[in-house]
């Protein structure tokens, strides 16, 4: 759950600066990304930071902590590769402190599909992320994805305490065949 020690450390990474961190965190997403597929080629996804939370934070956070996540992975054998397949589109605001409703609205068709030219990279799409609150990130995050017509799953660090059970879970309903 997203509480104690490791609230505190994911606050510091993406608020403080602390790239110290950003090892140990992704340790920590790594497991939650071989829990999510437990094998073969994992395409992570990062949830792209909004463009003034990025600036104010010195970069894309998620970004960074993605590409050490894949580097672990590989170190153990996993092929892991970082594909930045999503785009901010609009002007979201940043979603700390948002409801529910408010998370759903402001997150509502707030990610784009960043086009590639060039074959397809075979493997699992994850899209990764910090903290999980309501669900609204990822299933806009998801929705975005739909045209590559794969099975999309979610990691991410910590979940809320009411959504801290599916944190490691496949994001529902969002697959190819819908």
């Amino acid at each position: 759950p997203y509480a104690g020690t490791l609230r505190a450390a994911v606050l510091a990474y993406k608020e403080r600066g602390r790239a110290d961190l950003c090892g140990a965190l992704a340790i920590a997403l790594g497991a939650a990304v071989r829990a999510a597929v437990p094998a073969g080629q994992i395409l992570l996804v990062p949830v792209p930071s909004v463009r003034a939370a990025a600036r104010h934070r010195g970069g894309d956070h998620m970004r960074r902590l993605a590409g050490r996540t894949a580097a672990g992975l590989r170190a153990e054998g996993r092929p892991a590769t970082v594909v930045a397949r999503l785009r901010t589109v609009g002007r979201p605001r940043d979603s700390a402190g948002l409801g529910a409703q408010e998370r759903a609205v402001n997150l509502a068709g707030a990610f784009g599909m960043v086009e590639r030219r060039g074959p397809a990279l075979p493997g699992t799409l994850v899209i990764v992320d910090d903290v999980v609150t309501t669900g609204s990130t990822l299933a806009s995050a998801a929705r975005a994805l739909r045209g590559l017509h794969r099975p999309v799953y979610a990691a991410a660090l910590a979940g809320t305490p009411r959504r801290s059970r599916h944190v490691h879970a496949p994001v529902s309903g969002l697959g190819p065949t819908d």
